[in-house]
């Protein structure tokens, strides 16, 4: 009998905002394939007794590769078990949830989605950065700052960015944030945009860092800023408070 697989958001991290089917799914498990953007406290409340598969990347480096993820998933549910894809935040928000069901659906295996609170919105609103505001923002732009670098070219209206009145939310952009900076002042937006980056979100080491758009690329280097962080860029930065 074939197994069953979970692809589990586990939110921006901490046990708190762990919702409680994902609690449920993560306790029945007989595999756990997990990254490291799920955060220690969520990791450290595992069940031992699951066969735990670290999939995490650190410093550039892959654990396993992406299909190297997929074919472990299939191959364990496969052998009867229950398969938890364990994903920090959301895993259909850039966490290659979609890839990861595509495969699982053409093999065969059952797969259910368990949705997971979004850094994207959650950790700035847990540091009074709301992504919108009836004075501020009336639409908010999710994307990554890490497009595919097999794509020949990228998929992001820089032009259009640069030109919205709404938030701009970036995830996985710390490396890239000078060039993104660049390109939307280059292509029209107010060098004097506040923009907030809020490193390790609702974690105790929690840090953010503000500054206008046409110098937070320093500011974020000589801060040492490093992921997880989310960017956020704005006239919603105006509420931060610290």
């Amino acid at each position: 009998m074939t197994g069953m697989v979970y692809l589990v958001g586990s939110g921006p991290g901490g046990l708190g905002l762990l919702t409680f089917r994902a609690r449920e799914v993560i306790d029945g498990a007989d595999v756990i394939l997990y990254d490291q953007l799920p955060g220690d406290e969520i990791l450290a409340s595992l069940p031992r007794e699951a066969e735990l598969v670290d999939c995490g990347k650190y410093g550039g480096h892959h654990v396993l590769e992406q299909d190297e993820i997929e074919a472990l998933m299939v191959e364990r549910a496969r052998q009867g078990k229950t398969v938890v894809r364990l994903k920090g935040g959301d895993p259909f928000l850039f966490g290659r949830g979609g890839e990861e069901m595509e495969t699982l659906r053409e093999q065969g295996i059952s797969v259910e989605i368990i949705p997971g609170i979004s850094s994207a919105i959650a950790v700035p609103e847990c540091v009074g950065i709301p992504v919108t505001h009836r004075r501020y923002a009336s639409q908010v732009t999710i994307l990554t700052g890490h497009e595919d670098p097999t794509k020949g070219e990228s998929a992001l209206n820089w032009q259009w960015l640069a030109r919205t009145r709404g938030t701009i939310v970036i995830l996985m952009g710390v490396k890239n944030l000078p060039v993104i900076a660049e390109s939307l002042i280059r292509n029209g937006k107010d060098p004097e945009t506040p923009v907030a980056i809020i490193e390790r979100g609702l974690r105790p080491d929690q840090r953010v860092t503000v500054a206008p758009l046409s110098e937070i690329g320093r500011r974020a280097a000589d801060a040492g800023i490093a992921p997880p962080a989310v960017i956020v860029i704005g006239d919603v930065v105006r509420l931060y408070s610290d």
